[in-house]
């Protein structure tokens, strides 16, 4: 049971708003079905109303049950591990390997091979996403960080969220791209015309966006900035460092298609006849602080890529 006292600051808001500042590695849908299963209460009684507003010197509990019993088992696949403590462990996930169990995904999962290789790891992200704060797309490889207590969750789940880790990816793209550097700024939204992907939506004047407001809130557009770099150029491609500023749903994917470049082996928003046996996006970089030690944790790892 986490007991927490309601300063001034937060006075009047919403208890579900309330514990998620508390609980910043909860998702807000997991902290309201923890408040309306009766896992809250207020000055001692159980309160099941997520909209509840709390007050000054107020007292709030939160029981976080157990990770229940899952069918997710543990593997025992081969891990490339970067680096690891107590804390934390991170990855070179392999192109190909999707990151945590899903429909149609059940086992050789990451999270299958974590649980054989850690013995605990962190249970605020639930039984099909134990210790998981961000994530790599299944075909793309790279450097991934775990959680492996939650503490550590918390406190990297808020990096995540305010933007002090350094991700950089590489990417070999279609096309020989002629600025050295730029910045590619647009923002993403689900796509209007096929749901399971993304897309760049741009609503330009206000009388557009009120024409398209149910739209654009159906589509949840977001801003999404992405800075790259050439590192080299070839016959017809280009290898690119790329930066992310925020972290959309296949950001780079959609940024670099949309501006023309899209990645080699990209079989949804690259090109049709691209006969690749894989994607060409790679996490090489990951910077960002300890979530327990007051030291700065600085990983790369370049793929294995032929030269093209």
């Amino acid at each position: 049971m986490r007991q927490y006292k309601v300063p001034k600051e937060f006075e009047h808001y919403r208890l579900d708003q309330f514990i998620a500042k508390k609980l910043p590695a909860a998702s807000r849908n997991r902290i309201q079905k923890l408040i309306a299963g009766g896992f809250a209460r207020l000055n001692g009684r159980v309160c099941a109303k997520a909209a509840r507003k709390v007050l000054h010197e107020d007292t709030v509990e939160v029981d976080i049950p157990a990770p229940k019993r899952t069918e997710v088992l543990p593997e025992k696949i081969e891990l490339d591990v970067i680096y690891e403590d107590k804390d934390l462990i991170v990855i070179n996930k392999p192109a190909g390997m999707v990151v945590h169990p899903a429909q149609g995904h059940r086992s050789g999962t990451l999270v299958n091979a974590l649980l054989a290789h850690c013995k605990d790891l962190s249970g605020i992200g639930g039984v099909e996403r134990p210790g998981i704060v961000h994530r790599l797309d299944k075909e793309t490889s790279g450097l991934i960080v775990i959680a492996k207590n939650d503490n550590a969750h918390g406190v990297l789940s808020n990096a995540f969220k305010n933007r002090t880790v350094e991700k950089r990816y590489l990417a070999m793209v279609h096309g020989v791209v002629k600025e050295d550097k730029g910045t590619l700024s647009a923002p993403i939204g689900r796509s209007q015309s096929d749901r399971k992907k993304m897309a760049v939506i741009e609503l330009k004047t206000e009388k557009e966006k009120s024409d398209n407001e149910k739209k654009h809130r159906r589509s949840k557009s977001r801003a999404a900035v992405t800075h790259f770099s050439v590192l080299k150029r070839y016959k017809d491609k280009t290898l690119l460092d790329l930066k992310l500023e925020t972290g959309r749903t296949h950001q780079i994917r959609v940024h670099l298609s949309h501006a023309g470049y899209p990645i080699v082996g990209d079989t949804i928003y690259g090109l049709k006849k691209d006969r690749s046996e894989r994607m060409m996006l790679h996490s090489f970089f990951l910077g960002f602080q300890h979530p327990v030690r007051d030291n700065q944790v600085r990983l790369e790892k370049k793929p294995d890529w032929k030269s093209s």
